[in-house]
């Protein structure tokens, strides 16, 4: 066989290494690690854009025991996820399990299911949500048709959150691709001998694809758990965060410090990321822990 050369324009040396990953170094130092170090300098600030930054050390974290608005708006956060996240990875598991199976064109199914992800909340889906949902819409039309009352979506707090949830629910290719690739992972040859042994389909679910999906269901839950605390778009596009503040996530409580109010405090603004940081870091600190535990008990 023919031996193949291969030219290395950048050479061959001690520091070739460091030289390749020298953009990412420098890309991480200035896009992530200095905005994050100004981010915790400026929450122990009063800044309003226009002075000069003025030090006031934890006043912005002890203002936040007496705010009720981010009070209201952790509550409506934490209601979100604790809603979203285990319905989400439900439905995306059984659609996942649905698609896994080897029939004619089911590649065309696939990339159906996977096109919601692919749209997000941009604004004609925006568009088409809130007429699917208005008074006049085409959810209410179809309920007066089956002989139901129309429902105030927007205008009830509890309906208003549901919408939104639904909303993130439609997105559920990400999460169903990666049960999907799990579920292609696993051997043929598990199923078989459960067969043999009289297992049924039900029987081998809970036996074997739940056990074989465990990692998977992790991954996915602490992703959807860390992108659900982080929710922005979709009500800030839907409802504004009304009515009654029913659907005022922290992410929008952040942008409105930030941006929106005439007497915006930055300092304020980034103290609240910084919290939600710290929440964030917690809840998916105490999901790890759990998980440890649970293998550690396995392994006894």
């Amino acid at each position: 066989m023919k031996k193949r050369i291969y030219s290395n324009p950048v050479g061959v040396g001690r520091y070739t290494g460091l030289l390749l990953i020298a953009p990412f170094i420098a890309g991480f130092l200035l896009f992530t690690l200095y905005p994050f170090v100004c981010s915790f300098a400026f929450g122990l600030t009063e800044y309003d854009n226009v002075r000069p930054p003025e030090y006031v050390g934890a006043d912005n974290y002890r203002r936040m025991l007496h705010d009720d608005t981010f009070r209201k708006s952790v509550g409506v956060t934490l209601k979100y996820a604790v809603l979203l996240v285990p319905m989400k990875l439900l439905f995306s598991l059984l659609t996942a399990l649905l698609l896994s199976a080897e029939i004619r064109g089911i590649g065309i199914y696939r990339t159906v299911f996977y096109i919601p992800s692919i749209l997000g909340s941009n604004l004609a889906v925006v568009i088409m949500w809130q007429y699917l949902f208005t008074s006049g819409g085409l959810v209410n039309q179809f309920l007066g048709i089956m002989g139901a009352s129309p429902v105030n979506w927007y205008g009830d707090p509890d309906k208003a959150l549901f919408v939104i949830i639904l909303l993130r629910l439609w997105e559920f290719g990400s999460t169903m691709i990666l049960f999907l690739t799990a579920l292609k992972a696993i051997p043929a040859e598990l199923y078989e001998a459960a067969k043999v042994d009289g297992c049924g389909r039900i029987r081998a679910f809970f036996s074997i694809t739940l056990p074989q999906l465990k990692n998977v269901i992790f991954v996915n839950l602490v992703l959807q758990t860390i992108a659900a605390f982080q929710e922005f778009n979709a009500p800030y596009m839907l409802t504004g965060g009304g009515p009654m503040k029913s659907t005022y996530t922290v992410g929008m409580m952040i942008y409105d410090e930030m941006f929106r109010f005439n007497d915006m405090n930055v300092g304020y603004a980034n103290a609240l990321s910084w919290v939600l940081f710290v929440i964030i870091s917690a809840v998916t600190g105490i999901m790890f822990a759990v998980l440890r535990h649970g293998r550690e008990g396995d392994e006894r």
